[in-house]
């Protein structure tokens, strides 16, 4: 059964990023969606929620693409958990087998080691997100993956929800994809022992 829910989408925004118009023509004209430029991209994605009016918040990168089923989908997970913090299965939109690789990866870790990152599209209630503490703005890089640890330290359970997420393989195609790989690899690897320390 699905329910009826308000939803705020935040898309934070790079300097001279064209507005993702494919993503808003895939969301449609029924919800609120949010352009949020900020200086980093941890204050964009505040600032926008700071500003949502919806029940549920949804983050999503300007470079996402939506399957046909993403609404069903999210609507479903939301009627089933609707305390939880939802995120998508990942896709990279080209790079051959090697981004296969690291979508199978970045799935894997999601599942197993429960540590979605932003690029999963986030979707949780405004409420607690609030209560969670927001993205920390401080942070060097990885202000996903702390805010997922900011969740697990409040007690937030992780839902994954059914329907793949797509989102572009330009910074893996520009910076080549084995350095690219083992950078984000060490960078949350290095992340998780910090926080696990602390």
């Amino acid at each position: 059964m699905r329910v009826a829910v308000s939803f705020s989408v935040i898309i934070p925004m790079a300097a001279q990023e064209p507005e993702p118009t494919a993503l808003f023509h895939s969301l449609g004209s029924a919800i609120e969606i949010i352009l949020s430029q900020e200086a980093g991209r941890a204050a964009s994605l505040n600032a926008g929620a700071a500003k949502a009016t919806g029940t549920y918040l949804w983050f999503l990168h300007a470079d996402s693409s939506l399957p046909d089923d993403a609404w069903q989908k999210l609507q479903q997970a939301i009627a089933d958990k609707p305390k939880a913090l939802h995120y998508f299965d990942l896709a990279f939109a080209g790079g051959g087998w090697v981004m296969k690789i690291n979508s199978w990866g970045a799935n894997m870790r999601a599942r197993f080691f429960g540590c979605p990152f932003g690029d999963q599209g986030f979707c949780i209630e405004k409420q607690l997100f609030e209560a969670i503490g927001a993205y920390p703005e401080t942070a060097p890089y990885g202000e996903d993956h702390l805010f997922v640890w900011q969740a697990h330290k409040a007690g937030v359970k992780l839902n994954r929800v059914p329907a793949k997420l797509t989102t572009s393989a330009r910074k893996y195609q520009q910076n080549g994809w084995l350095r690219t790989t083992l950078l984000h690899q060490y960078l949350w690897i290095k992340q998780l022992m910090s926080v696990k320390c602390q």
